[in-house]
């Protein structure tokens, strides 16, 4: 595939805030700015997100910063490839490759974060984090097979993911935080609200796995035989 189509999800609830804000805020950038300046950016934000989860035990302040590093993450892993489209520069393999690398692991930080910090138990921010990487590794099948990129599912993306996670850690800061004994093991609201959250993930995943296996069953009809190709080349089906 020699082009990557990227969209975004026109039910994306801050589409259409990123949408007139991004393209602005990219060209007001000063020209010694690249893309991959705001994609370093994205990653050593995601990356001190995590830390900042971990070290919330000792104080709520790390909360507060981890909600003002989530903006920084925003601006960095938002604008990288606004700024390329701003400026005609994209390279979209490159591009393609180097955002989604970054992201898988930004992913893992902020899991492991989370799971080592007093909110969240480790097996269940791992689950979400293998609930992530399952949705991704569908996006990335959708990219190969029809040739376009729809990251996110529904009504949440990235941005949306963002504004939930500053909530929680708001709230998490501010000490709304009841635990639960289950079996002896502390299970609190955010472990439930996460289980919750990764149901939902995968309930949503398979929907898009039911629509895109119809989608390319009526592409690609079954018991339907191949005509030979011109050069006699083996046909697969």
């Amino acid at each position: 595939m020699s082009e990557v189509e990227h969209r975004r999800e026109p039910k994306y609830i801050f589409r259409s805030f990123e949408a007139y804000t991004l393209p602005r805020m990219a060209a007001a950038l000063p020209k010694w700015v690249v893309p991959d300046h705001m994609t370093a950016l994205g990653a050593i934000s995601a990356a001190a997100i995590g830390v900042c989860y971990a070290l919330s035990g000792r104080s709520p302040n790390y909360l507060w910063a981890a909600n003002f590093l989530w903006l920084v993450n925003w601006v960095g892993d938002s604008m990288d490839g606004t700024l390329a489209r701003v400026r005609r520069i994209e390279r979209p393999r490159y591009g393609y490759y180097l955002d989604h690398t970054v992201d898988m692991f930004s992913v893992a930080f902020v899991c492991l974060g989370l799971g080592f910090s007093p909110y969240l138990l480790l097996s269940v921010a791992l689950m979400m984090l293998i609930a992530y990487y399952l949705m991704s590794i569908n996006v990335y099948l959708e990219t190969f097979v029809m040739g376009s990129f729809q990251f996110g599912y529904e009504y949440i993306g990235p941005t949306e993911v963002r504004v939930i996670l500053i909530l929680a850690g708001s709230a998490l800061a501010l000490g709304f935080e009841p635990v639960l004994e289950l079996r002896n093991v502390p299970f609190g609201t955010l472990d439930f609200l996460t289980l919750i959250g990764i149901a939902v993930m995968l309930l949503m995943l398979l929907r898009r796995i039911v629509a895109n296996l119809g989608s390319l069953a009526k592409l690609e009809p079954a018991n339907v035989v191949k005509e030979p190709s011109a050069t006699g080349g083996r046909q697969q089906g």
